[in-house]
């Protein structure tokens, strides 16, 4: 099997080609693709409870953990007591924070308009029903 030809290697050459792009942009403003998603996830308003971040992002409890201490120790974030419930945590921005995720936005709203520009919408219609199908595939292990 050719390596080439496989939906596998194309998701994930695609997604690495990607998470590198995010990465090398985020360097320049002394963070990381997974904080910039981070600052891009987390409520404006009301700040976003810790254990429903991790979820969100797919992402292990200790990496996440790691990932959220990094921020605060960059000053891009703090922790609250959440009101609603008192043995929770909700994550909210700081000023730099709000920044910082501006900055984030303007990269993720470059890159989806460059590949709009040069992909028709009927296509990016498919590549969405696509990626869609595989996910509920997997979800409701129809694959293995």
């Amino acid at each position: 099997m050719q390596k080439e030809k496989t939906i596998d290697h194309a998701l994930r050459a695609t997604w690495q080609a990607v998470a590198k792009m995010y990465n090398e942009q985020a360097s320049k403003h002394d963070s990381t693709m997974a904080m910039a998603f981070v600052l891009l996830m987390v409520d404006k308003k009301h700040g976003t409870p810790s254990t429903s971040l991790g979820p969100l992002m797919g992402m292990e409890p200790t990496s996440f953990s790691r990932i959220l201490k990094n921020m605060e120790e960059k000053g891009f974030i703090y922790r609250e007591k959440n009101p609603d419930d008192g043995r929770g945590v909700l994550i909210k921005l700081t000023e730099f924070g709000f920044e910082k995720r501006n900055i984030s936005k303007q990269h993720v709203t470059q890159f989806n308009d460059t590949i709009r520009k040069h992909i028709s919408e009927e296509k990016i219609k498919h590549f969405f029903e696509v990626t869609e199908t595989i996910d509920n595939l997997i979800t409701n292990k129809k694959i293995f």
